[in-house]
């Protein structure tokens, strides 16, 4: 399905949401700023990790929207290697033991700023990002800024429909998965397995 100039919407939003639950530095500060001042300080937390993807995606799109323009052959090969790192990421998540993504330490009353922090200080979310965006855009109707501003209002509101659900369910759900390795190392799996399937359909589409 292509709907203003968006590849494939419906793996679009899958993949989303199977970025959104992978557990992670944002995942776990939201985590943890509920677990210490309820859903208000969870909403800050969100606005603040929301501000930060959205600089860094608008920071992605200036990239992408020049190579789209400059070159349509360039840009099918960033295509291809943006499908080749979310194979490799879901390869990484198969292999890993789980250890590495550990609670976050949020501040009370600095919810919000911290939030931004939290991605901004990712190096790997801005080649993240770069790598996605191509992955999804139709080059013969891409809509130029239209299509960039539905995506990432699109990601907007499934960030917010799947994080607050995480704040609604926080703190219960953040002792669960410290207090239990193979709950982390499951979730871990079954995303890894995920974004392996989504590399070789969106590289072979």
């Amino acid at each position: 399905m292509q709907w203003m100039g968006i590849q494939d919407l419906g793996t679009f939003v899958a993949a989303v949401i199977v970025f959104l639950a992978i557990p992670g530095p944002g995942t776990f500060s939201l985590l943890t700023a509920t677990g210490k001042g309820g859903p208000r300080a969870g909403y800050a937390t969100l606005a603040g990790l929301a501000l930060g993807d959205q600089i860094l995606m608008w920071l992605a799109v200036i990239g992408v929207a020049a190579l789209l323009k400059a070159n349509l052959v360039l840009f099918g090969l960033v295509k291809y290697a943006g499908a080749a790192y979310l194979i490799w990421i879901g390869v990484q998540l198969l292999w890993q033991r789980g250890e590495g993504t550990g609670p976050v330490r949020m501040e009370t009353g600095r919810y919000f700023r911290q939030g931004i922090l939290v991605t901004l200080l990712n190096p790997k979310a801005i080649i993240f990002y770069m790598a996605f965006f191509p992955l999804f855009i139709d080059p013969a109707h891409h809509q130029g800024l239209a299509t960039f501003a539905t995506m990432a209002a699109l990601i907007a509101v499934i960030t917010l429909l799947y994080c607050s659900l995480l704040i609604l369910t926080g703190h219960a759900m953040s002792q669960r998965v410290r207090q239990q390795p193979r709950l982390r190392r499951w979730l871990q799996s079954l995303a890894g397995v995920f974004l392996v399937g989504f590399g070789v359909r969106l590289g072979t589409g």
